[in-house]
């Protein structure tokens, strides 16, 4: 299993670079650490399905393993780098040589601090996720809103149809701005893309 292996020779051999501080990045700078990230291929890997890895992801963010969380925050960085998103809309921890279901209650990243750069068209506005991961809003990552029963559900997407729900004080904060602005319906530019914020069902 993923979880049990932690020796497992693709993922044990992936160093884990420090978490980047948002606060001290330019729009650039972010611009330039997403370029340099280098990601496993995992849509490349097709192995033999081998069962599920009794593992989950909750609405919050939280990673756990049968059933107790798990504390290390570099293990949940490292198996968020072979998560995939699957046609039928499941989710499966991905290896060259295993492939094992993991459960996701809403999404499986959690937007949880963005930084603003520019007014209007020229804004851009830039997010980190709970697994340290930063991400442009764009034409590649879409910011879309959803209304549920108890709320809005605001997401981005991140990739490869793996998308992250924003915290309500990223939310709020995302809300304001575009309130600010003199956009008709109410929303939001980045990155040369508009997306209005008013929720679909």
């Amino acid at each position: 299993m993923l979880y049990a292996k932690p020796s497992l020779a693709y993922p044990s051999a992936m160093p884990m670079d420090d978490l980047p501080d948002l606060n001290l990045l330019s729009l650039t700078d972010v611009a330039r650490l997403v370029a340099e990230k280098k990601l496993p291929p995992v849509e490349r890997w097709n192995p033999q399905h081998c069962g599920h890895s009794e593992m989950r992801i909750a609405r919050d963010g939280t990673w756990f393993h049968q059933g107790s969380p798990i504390g290390r925050s570099a293990m949940i960085r490292l198996f968020s780098t072979i998560l995939r998103k699957e046609p039928d809309g499941s989710y499966v921890l991905v290896t060259p040589t295993e492939k094992l279901e993991i459960a996701v209650e809403d999404a499986p990243f959690v937007a949880v601090e963005m930084k603003s750069e520019g007014t209007g068209c020229n804004r851009r506005i830039a997010f980190r996720l709970n697994t340290g991961e930063l991400v442009t809003a764009g034409p590649d990552h879409r910011l879309r809103f959803l209304q549920h029963n108890d709320g809005p559900h605001p997401y981005l997407h991140v990739r490869g149809g793996l998308e992250a729900l924003l915290t309500r004080a990223v939310y709020y904060e995302l809300v304001e701005q575009a309130l600010d602005g003199r956009d008709e319906p109410p929303g939001i530019w980045s990155d040369g893309h508009f997306f209005p914020i008013e929720p679909t069902v």
